[in-house]
């Protein structure tokens, strides 16, 4: 599952609460990869962090509230600040090697005597997308075998560039909205300690 915590247009101390809330998290999780990350201006904190676990950390999407006077404006009223976890869409894994099917058929058309008595055309189906790419513009199947692998890997690779393109997107869209209110969990005081 990938995770993002942001921080979206909140001040500093929500920067901090980021920072804060992904160190809790490893604990819960010790698997966390961290995948991006953005510092902010101030020392230790974070407008946005992405991450990768194994644990469904699904009951936590929504908004996360910090209970603390400010450490960075000793003077400051508010006590409450706000950041959003969200969970981004994954990548579809795309197989390049695997989960293939390869038809061979007769090629037809020119080519001397060979053409019609040898399977020299290759059909490749990748089975997790349907797609299907095929070849006979060479003599032998062997060449036609490379040629189709090197079409599909053309298509895979699009796909998956695509695909990480969308999921860039959906988690900029993320950063810039933070719920305030009903948040899914509490922390309090500097040593962000949960209270529910």
């Amino acid at each position: 599952m990938i995770v993002q915590i942001s921080s979206g247009q909140g001040p500093a101390e929500c920067e901090i609460a980021v920072s804060k809330l992904l160190e809790a998290l490893k604990v819960e999780c010790p698997d966390i990869e961290v995948l991006s990350k953005h510092h902010s201006r101030f020392s230790g904190g974070l407008t946005s962090v992405m991450f990768e676990t194994g644990h469904d950390l699904s009951e936590l999407e929504g908004s996360v509230q910090w209970i603390c006077k400010s450490p960075l404006r000793p003077y400051h009223k508010r006590k409450n600040w706000f950041v959003d976890v969200s969970i981004i869409g994954e990548i579809e894994e795309i197989c390049r090697d695997g989960d293939i099917r390869i038809e061979k058929f007769h090629s037809g058309g020119k080519g001397g005597q060979n053409v019609n008595k040898v399977e020299t055309g290759v059909r490749i189906i990748h089975l997790p997308t349907g797609i299907t790419v095929s070849s006979t513009a060479q003599r032998s199947q062997y060449q036609n075998r490379q040629q189709c692998m090197k079409r599909l890997n053309a298509i895979l690779n699009e796909r998956e560039r695509k695909a990480k393109g969308k999921q860039k997107n959906d988690a900029w869209k993320e950063h810039t909205r933070i719920v305030r209110g009903n948040p899914v969990r509490v922390y309090e005081g500097l040593n962000f300690k949960r209270r529910r």
